[in-house]
């Protein structure tokens, strides 16, 4: 493999428990390429808003530790994310380190809301991972309370709907599949062929480019 390959950056994007986390987790171990789920950054600042901190100072201040606080995929955590995702400081702070996480040598698969249309607008491949309101709320449900959280699936699916409202409807970098992007609807998938059509994608980018 050519240090060109390897160098591919790889840009998903897609709704909350649609499955984009599983895939690029996956596309990333599969060719050997760094992953970052650009949304444990906004939630670890979510984290501290939540105890008080300036948004924009939480941003500032992040460090990769706080990446590890096994509260970060609580749904309070969860919503606050969302809001604080939508003030351009905190955009701001974040975007140089999405950035420059993309370009590391030996590859990268970055997943988020915004990577393929803003934070990496030139990456050779972009994905678009989604599902149903519904079926996404299925598996927020089952995850949550496989962990002792005590939810409703109403509840969990009127999360959803107000955090795609939150995330497609705000001014800056709203949640939208780049022009380019490839679709990847996992609402009557199974995640191992939401995987392979991930890695057939970039494998056929990877052809085109050697």
């Amino acid at each position: 493999m050519t240090r060109e390959i390897r160098a591919l950056t790889v840009a998903i994007d897609g709704p909350a428990a649609a499955g984009k986390g599983t895939v690029a987790k996956a596309v990333a171990a599969h060719f050997g390429f760094a992953h970052l789920d650009t949304g444990l950054l906004y939630r670890a600042v979510a984290a501290k808003t939540l105890t008080g901190m300036d948004p924009e100072t939480a941003a500032r201040g992040l460090a990769p530790a706080d990446l590890e606080d096994p509260t970060l995929r609580n749904p309070d955590v969860a919503q606050e994310a969302s809001k604080v995702a939508v003030i351009p400081a905190v955009r701001a702070a974040l975007v140089r380190f999405q950035r420059s996480f993309a370009t590391r040598a030996g590859g990268a698969v970055l997943d988020g809301r915004d990577i393929g249309t803003v934070i990496c607008p030139d990456a050779p491949v972009k994905l678009f991972v989604t599902a149903s309101p519904e079926v996404r709320a299925q598996r927020r449900f089952a995850e949550l309370t496989g962990k002792g959280i005590e939810v409703t699936y109403e509840s969990v699916l009127e999360d959803v709907h107000q955090r795609d409202l939150r995330d497609m409807s705000r001014d800056q970098a709203p949640l939208k599949p780049a022009d380019d992007a490839k679709q990847i609807d996992t609402t009557e998938m199974a995640i191992e062929d939401a995987i392979a059509a991930a890695v057939a994608l970039v494998e056929a980018k990877q052809a085109e480019r050697s």
